[in-house]
This record gives C-alpha cells, sequence and structure tokens, in this order.
C-alpha cells in the first residue's frame, strides 16, 4: 500500500483490448488502438481552495497523443496541469475555448460541438451532449459542456459532468462508460449524477463495463483517508438494479483492461 501522501504512479497493465487508469476525478489514462488518450488531465495537489487527497505522478503521462477536454470549469481544464503535458499532443475542447490552449502552447487544438466526429489515428472521437451548466471563464466565451465517445477495438463513453439527458439511450454500443458520481463538496448540484442517479444512466446506456469517476479526488480540506462511499454506494445498486453491468471501482493511480 502506497505511504499517505506519496504519489501513486500510472502502471498500466497492456493488453490487446487497451487497458484504463484513472487518475482521480475526470482525469483517466486510456490505452487504446497504439494511442495514449487522456481525460480532464487535472492533477496537481492543490486547484485553489480543492485539495487533492492523493497525488498522482503524473509521469507515465509522457507521450500522451490524445486530450479530451470537457469543459472549462477549472477542476476539468486546468492549465498548469496541461503545461505537464506532451506539446504535440491533439486536443480537443469546447467551441470557444481553443484559444485557451493555443496561447499555452499547443499547436493542435480542435474545437467541437455535440455531433462532430473526429478521427485520430484508427480512432474515431464522437462528441456528445453533456447537461451541465456552462458559462464564462477568462479568456473564452461562453462554451457549452461535452462527453466524449472513443471508438477503436473497444467503444469508450467519457461523460465529463452531466447529468441524465435522453440522449443517453442513443449513444449507441458501449464497452466502457466512465460516469460522474459524486462532486468534491458536501452538495451535489445540478448537472451532476450522484450514485442512484447514475444508476439511472447505466440502464440508458446498458455498457458492458461502467468506471465510477469523480468522486473521492479533491476536496475543501484533506482528509486523512479516501472516501469511497460514493463508488461504492454506486456500485452495489448497480449490482441490484443493472447487474448485466460490471462496475470496477479504482482508486486514484490503479488500471482495468478493457477487454
Amino acid at each position: 500500500m502506497t505511504s499517505p501522501g506519496r504519489p501513486l504512479r500510472v502502471e498500466p497493465t497492456e493488453t490487446r483490448a487497451g487497458t484504463l487508469t484513472w487518475l482521480g476525478h475526470s482525469c483517466a489514462a486510456i490505452q487504446l488502438d497504439d494511442l495514449l488518450i487522456v481525460t480532464d488531465p487535472v492533477l496537481r495537489d492543490r486547484i485553489f481552495h480543492l485539495r487533492r487527497k492523493t497525488p498522482v505522478d503524473p509521469a507515465r503521462l509522457d507521450g500522451v497523443d490524445l486530450i479530451l477536454v470537457s469543459h472549462t470549469h477549472h477542476d476539468h481544464l486546468d492549465l498548469p496541469s496541461l503545461d505537464r503535458l506532451d506539446r504535440g499532443a491533439q486536443v480537443l475542447v469546447p467551441a470557444g475555448a481553443g484559444g485557451l490552449l493555443r496561447r499555452r502552447g499547443f499547436p493542435s487544438v480542435q474545437e467541437v460541438v455535440p455531433g462532430d466526429d473526429v478521427d485520430v489515428g484508427t480512432v474515431r472521437v464522437h462528441v456528445t451532449h453533456a447537461e451541465h451548466a456552462g458559462g464564462f471563464r477568462v479568456g473564452t466565451g461562453k462554451t457549452q459542456p461535452i462527453g466524449y465517445v472513443i471508438e477503436g477495438a473497444r467503444t469508450v463513453y467519457f461523460a465529463g459532468d452531466t447529468d441524465l439527458f435522453q440522449g443517453m439511450s442513443a449513444l449507441g454500443r458501449i464497452d466502457v462508460a466512465l460516469l460522474p458520481v459524486a462532486g468534491w463538496g458536501p452538495r451535489l448540484p445540478a448537472g451532476h449524477l450522484d450514485p442512484a442517479r447514475a444508476v439511472e444512466a447505466l440502464e440508458l446506456i446498458e455498457p458492458r463495463l461502467a468506471i465510477p469517476i469523480h468522486w473521492g479526488t479533491y476536496a475543501p480540506w484533506r482528509p486523512p483517508r479516501l472516501d469511497d462511499t460514493p463508488a461504492m454506494t454506486f456500485a452495489e445498486l448497480a449490482a441490484t438494479i443493472v447487474p448485466t453491468v460490471d462496475v470496477r471501482v479504482l482508486r486514484p493511480g490503479q488500471s482495468c483492461p478493457l477487454g
């Protein structure tokens, strides 16, 4: 077991179908079809008043090929965290937010909206709706939160931040769903999923495998241990209501195969 405060390293296990490593909050490293894809890379120990409970060493993200950003809230688009990643990566961001990344030195940035499809190598990324508040951020216009369906040897749905929306049932065949099941404070505002509503999302999406994210990583304080209650509640409810879905609860730095 890793000592408290000592960074966890990402140690993915290679499989032909691919590997997913959860780095905490909405950040996942997905190894798929010879590409390294990273979602919402927020890696720092502190984001304004939020403190990370379990540090993660980002060194294993060296050579990232594709970065997917779901929206511009600071706990999802963190410029100092992006500074740690390869500037040669292709970046997809909601329309209106591209300038932030270009000014940061990323030359290959594409602004996208729901319904767009982007091909990267042998992988196709479909941009989906997300039911979440947008708003303004200094350096951007008004942007619309989005999610992504990554289609390769396996199909992975990264929901970003979202509440339930009707289009979830029309996402197509999904092998792996990364679903948010909590937030960082004592109250979960509109535009998020709690464990029960995340299970409702499972009923609509019907993935083969589900991994709860957006729980237990950041808080306005640093408790002595990681609270996995939201993730475990989600897993327990899913086992009763949608037993055909395999739910894997990962801790930051842990991996599982996509196959």
